[in-house]
């Protein structure tokens, strides 16, 4: 899985609109200094919240561009709505997200954060 996940992340980092997306110093500074684990659990709680229900709240527009690295990372991989989400990771909408489906989308964000931290 690990494999498979970091082909779609470069796969997805090939479209113009998400390769511009990287952390910044302070965001990076954000994560070194609350660790992976609080960026995990933070991005489990936006999921649950945000993106999870069938049909999101303002879906389309609930994903800050800047804020919190989740949210970074979630334009940068894809996981900002259910729109992108179908496009690219095949999950479709109209459905509420199971838990397996929230566990891989947190999967996504936490490596694409830690990819970015491990690569300055």
């Amino acid at each position: 899985m690990p494999d498979e996940l970091d082909q779609r992340l470069a796969r997805i980092a090939r479209t113009p609109f998400r390769a511009k997306f990287h952390l910044r110093a302070h965001e990076r500074a954000s994560v070194e200094e609350r660790g992976m684990a609080t960026m995990r659990v933070h991005a489990r709680d936006l999921i649950f919240k945000r993106l999870a229900p069938a049909s999101p709240y303002r879906d389309g527009k609930q994903t800050p561009y800047r804020g919190h690295p989740v949210f970074i990372a979630q334009h940068a991989t894809g996981t900002c709505c259910r729109s992108c989400l179908q496009r690219c990771h095949d999950i479709p909408k109209g459905h509420e997200l199971t838990n397996d489906e929230q566990a891989y989308v947190v999967d996504v964000i936490c490596r694409w954060i830690g990819n970015e931290c491990a690569h300055p």
